[in-house]
């Protein structure tokens, strides 16, 4: 049996980095809605081949501009997330490394101490 993916993260972890992704769809959404209104806008003030469109195709047009900019922010999002909880993993296991190192170090100079007596 195969396991399944992400069987190694937490369950909040990965609750994170979906609440991200998804405030990252709605915010491209809005964004790039705008900007396909405002195209819109343009488009039917000043081309006569976008006022003959159909209102369904200039819907399509709007809508497909707005999961675009949806699917673009999340991914963006969801990367600096991801960059976000390494650097944050990297630097816990670091620390761990040098209190190990530190409390290695103070075993050794207690050690010496015993050794000569002090």
């Amino acid at each position: 049996m195969r396991p399944r993916a992400g069987a190694g993260k937490n369950d909040a972890e990965l609750d994170e980095a979906a609440t991200k992704a998804a405030w990252g769809a709605v915010m491209g959404a809005v964004k790039w809605g705008l900007f396909a209104a405002a195209a819109g806008a343009a488009g039917y003030a000043f081309s006569p081949v976008y006022r003959g469109l159909t209102l369904q195709f200039k819907l399509y047009l709007q809508v497909s501009g707005m999961t675009v900019g949806s699917m673009i922010e999340a991914d963006r999002r969801l990367r600096e997330h991801e960059g976000r909880v390494r650097r944050d993993r990297k630097i816990k296991r670091d620390a761990a490394v040098w209190r190990d190192y530190e409390q290695g170090y103070e075993r050794q100079a207690k050690l010496a101490r015993k050794e000569d007596g002090g």
